[in-house]
């Protein structure tokens, strides 16, 4: 029994450092200033949900379901914080966790069904910039940016908390 509070504990000590750097890296001003990013709670919560998929891809990879959900716990608990302080209260509340899960979750398959550079960048030019088609060089930019954080997370122990993105895109 204490075994299994330990690890609970644990997961949950794991998620807390883990959303913390992927808050920190999506917040980072180079996705605002020069990838054209919405400076908004919206754009904040695609560079939030890209980032929390990266990091938790790599979870899955190391099989480490109790941290991944821990993490998906704790980011929600920010997005929640996030509208409080936007002015939201408990009416209406559930509504909107509603639609930030169904976004969150629909990111998170949209991001882990493209394979390569090309299908990710359209599901990013499709749900970080809402389509507009004047983003579509900015959207290849973040891709490529994404999945070589992807592969710098391949070697590292995401669980372990090792969380090291990479270098942030360059100025374009």
């Amino acid at each position: 029994m204490l075994n299994v509070l330990w690890r609970g504990a644990a997961s949950r000590k794991a998620a807390e450092s883990l959303a913390a750097g992927i808050t920190a890296r999506a917040r980072a001003p180079v996705f605002f200033r020069d990838l054209g990013v919405a400076d908004s709670f919206d754009g904040r919560f695609d560079m939030v949900a890209l980032h929390g998929w990266l990091a938790m891809d790599r979870l899955q990879a190391q099989g480490a379901r109790a941290v991944v959900q821990a993490l998906v716990n704790t980011l929600f608990e920010g997005f929640e914080d996030a509208l409080r302080e936007q002015g939201a209260g408990d009416i209406g509340m559930g509504r909107r966790m509603k639609k930030i899960a169904d976004a969150f979750y629909g990111r998170l398959k949209a991001y882990g069904e493209a394979a390569e550079t090309g299908a990710l960048a359209e599901a990013l030019l499709r749900n970080v910039y809402r389509g507009e088609a004047q983003d579509a060089r900015m959207a290849g930019w973040l891709a490529d940016y994404a999945l070589a954080a992807r592969v710098r997370l391949a070697a590292a122990n995401v669980a372990g908390g090792d969380l090291e993105f990479g270098p942030l895109p360059g100025s374009v």
